[in-house]
């Protein structure tokens, strides 16, 4: 017997790493997570056009849809092409049926065909930061739903920092940002400190050092690719929301290895602290309460039975009204062909980093 939920909300996703799978190795094998973002993810978003950036949105929002997610909180980085590039993920996220908040990862690593590292925080904003501050305020001034994206603190200047601090309060939204994800960002809380506010998004917090205001988006997963340490969201006071940081929308799957991890650390946490973390990032997407997802599991709204049913998958899902999913089969595009453009789009990634 099938079971019916309210939908579910990926709370920080990179749509532009959809279509990474299957890309080439990378030269230097990755020996830290600095060179991991070095050797594999800035090298991928420096390869985006506009073109493959919305197929590979298209693929993720597509798959998100079908595993019961029916709005993204995304956050975006193409150095190349920053103009407009919010607008085609929201194109795609549209042409899918999917709710998207978007923002742009405002960065001064990138300036003057150099990449860097480590940016000091005394450095003045480079030309690409400006780029991408101006993209966010563009995307949000045209009524688009979303935030200001700043990629991390030890990537920008605090210029850059305060600069999107005060142009998400001109737009009464938050920061979208990755903090103290790894060690080279150990110093994002003391320089985020007098900053954050409490509709922020503080990606990651693993090697966060102190409070700071605003809810803070735990993505179990990624963490563990990326081996940079296990985040004690629950060490803080603050709300804690669920992330996937771009490897899927599967917000079940999600909350599955979060408790696991949770469990890991402390033999006393129970599954429903990690399902209350899958509604909180709802108060971003009010309209969401008309969304819902039948499940082939009939106690699939029960934490404890989902936390250890394997196999529970989406079958139906009803957006405001709609079947969009039907039997696991979307009703309002075809999916073999987002899945035929997007892999024709791979390959002309892919081209780029051999």
């Amino acid at each position: 017997m099938s079971f019916e939920t309210r939908a579910m909300v990926c709370a920080h996703h990179h749509l532009y790493s959809s279509l990474a799978r299957g890309m080439p190795a990378p030269k230097t094998a990755p020996d830290s997570f600095i060179s991991v973002l070095e050797n594999i993810w800035w090298k991928l978003d420096m390869a985006l056009d506009l073109e493959t950036l919305y197929w590979s949105a298209a693929l993720g929002a597509a798959e998100a849809l079908c595993s019961g997610t029916t709005a993204i909180i995304d956050h975006h980085e193409s150095p190349l092409v920053i103009d407009g590039s919010l607008d085609v993920i929201a194109d795609a996220c549209a042409m899918v049926g999917v709710k998207a908040n978007l923002s742009y990862g405002i960065t001064d690593r990138w300036d003057n065909n150099a990449l860097h590292s480590r940016v000091s925080p005394l450095s003045p904003m480079t030309d690409a930061a400006q780029q991408g501050l101006r993209e966010n305020e563009r995307f949000l001034a045209s009524g688009g739903r979303g935030m200001v994206g700043v990629h991390a603190a030890f990537t920008c200047s605090d210029e850059t920092l305060h600069s999107a601090s005060e142009l998400a309060r001109k737009f009464d939204t938050g920061v979208h940002i990755h903090v103290a994800e790894g060690p080279d960002d150990k110093d994002a809380g003391a320089r985020l400190e007098k900053l954050a506010d409490k509709n922020w998004l503080l990606v990651h917090a693993v090697h966060l050092d102190r409070h700071l205001e605003g809810t803070i988006v735990h993505n179990p997963r990624s963490n563990m690719n990326n081996a940079v340490g296990y985040a004690h969201p629950t060490r803080f006071t603050n709300d804690i929301a669920l992330g996937t940081d771009g490897i899927g929308a599967d917000m079940l799957e999600e909350a599955r290895l979060a408790y696991v991890r949770l469990r890991e650390s402390d033999i006393s946490s129970t599954p429903e602290t990690v399902w209350g973390w899958l509604h909180t990032s709802e108060k971003y997407f009010p309209e969401i309460v008309n969304d819902t997802v039948t499940w082939s599991y009939d106690m699939s709204d029960s934490p404890w039975h989902a936390a250890f049913t394997p196999g529970i998958r989406c079958v139906d899902v009803v957006v405001a009204g709609n079947t969009v999913v039907k039997d696991g089969i979307p009703t309002q595009f075809d999916m073999a062909e987002i899945r035929a453009k997007a892999a024709q789009a791979a390959k002309k990634l892919h081209k780029k980093l051999i």
